[in-house]
């Protein structure tokens, strides 16, 4: 099993989890968050003062998945997410050793 975590813009949200979902995927958790890579943010004008965003908003998608199926997830959301400019996000994959289904105490591939 695999953990993806993917950090995409927010207006590509639905985009991206109806993509998943037509692949099979079931379980997503998303977080909003804020954060900045090569793009180091912005200036705005604001009532006639500067000030600049370091921060932009940013959606964190969680997801696991069997390791059959992580190479498809990965096209998947980057093909839903990419806008081919800058800030497009990133993906992450760690390995997960067990997973367990709180209400059945089902374990590994039969929890996800």
């Amino acid at each position: 099993m695999k953990k993806i975590e993917a950090i995409i813009k927010p207006f590509k949200l639905d985009e991206v989890k109806e993509a998943l979902q037509e692949i099979g995927l079931q379980g997503i958790t998303v977080t909003e968050t804020r954060g900045f890579g090569r793009q180091k943010g912005h200036t705005e004008l604001y009532r006639g003062a500067e000030y600049v965003v370091d921060f932009l908003p940013k959606v964190k998608l969680e997801l696991v998945v069997q390791d059959n199926l992580v190479e498809r997830t990965i096209e998947t959301i980057v093909n839903s997410a990419k806008t081919g400019r800058i800030g497009d996000g990133k993906i992450f994959v760690h390995p997960i050793d067990d997973a367990i289904r709180i209400r059945t105490g089902e374990r590994g591939d039969a929890a996800i």
